[in-house]
């Protein structure tokens, strides 16, 4: 009886994760498909820091129509993310005490908060600096592609993004028991070497400016972070 229970539970698990991913994937659909109606309003305003649409080109056929969708799913994302966070809340509930269910109401805000000002710093902060320094690289004069430019720009929105929800995931990870604010206060300089590979990574240039106004913000969400455990585990 326990067996044929536990292979229930474990189906029924299963289950509910696959309405929890059927309603995330929809509701990025819905918001998918409305952002089709802004996509030219948004691609006027990814294409600032180049100067303007008219510095860009197009080669191939279908690179417009390429851009437009690429736009519009990071649009779509960025309008869903809340469903999809409470999806995934919601997944996790009833493995929570009654008193812990009460996190999923203010995560949700912090969480899409903490998506759209990494998104935000992306774009008024990293790629301010960053294009201009590419463009004008070795002073060759450069035409960039659309398809290739809108490839970097929502790359880099979307990676800086996901990159400041690091307070949640420590936070989910201190109310598990998986790590403590002590660990995390002792292991700074450990974190100082980790944030300044993943500024490399995400990081557009190789230039040392660039890596360290994204590694500032990445150490003090680290901070911020250190927090959230605390708050976690109280």
């Amino acid at each position: 009886m326990a067996e044929n229970s536990s292979k229930m539970t474990i189906w029924a698990h299963i289950d509910e994760l696959r309405k929890r991913l059927f309603v995330a994937v929809i509701a990025l659909a819905v918001t998918t498909g409305i952002s089709f109606a802004i996509v030219p309003w948004l691609l006027d305003i990814l294409t600032v820091p180049v100067g303007g649409i008219q510095n860009l080109q197009s080669i191939e056929i279908t690179e417009n129509i390429g851009v437009f969708m690429r736009i519009s799913l990071l649009s779509g994302f960025i309008l869903a993310f809340p469903i999809i966070i409470a999806q995934v809340l919601i997944f996790i509930a009833p493995g929570l005490e009654k008193n812990e269910k009460r996190w999923i109401f203010i995560t949700i805000p912090v969480a899409t908060l903490l998506f759209v000002a990494g998104a935000a710093f992306a774009y008024f902060v990293m790629l301010p600096v960053a294009i201009p320094y590419l463009i004008s690289f070795l002073g060759v004069p450069t035409t960039p592609r659309l398809l290739s430019y809108i490839k970097f720009t929502t790359s880099l929105i979307f990676w800086l993004g996901v990159g400041f929800e690091l307070p949640i995931v420590v936070f989910a990870l201190a109310k598990f028991r998986l790590v403590t604010p002590q660990t995390l206060l002792k292991q700074w300089r450990i974190a100082i070497v980790i944030i300044s590979i993943l500024a490399a990574a995400i990081t557009p240039t190789i230039d040392p400016v660039n890596m360290v106004i994204l590694m500032l913000p990445l150490f003090l969400l680290y901070l911020i972070s250190i927090l959230f455990a605390f708050i976690a585990v109280r």
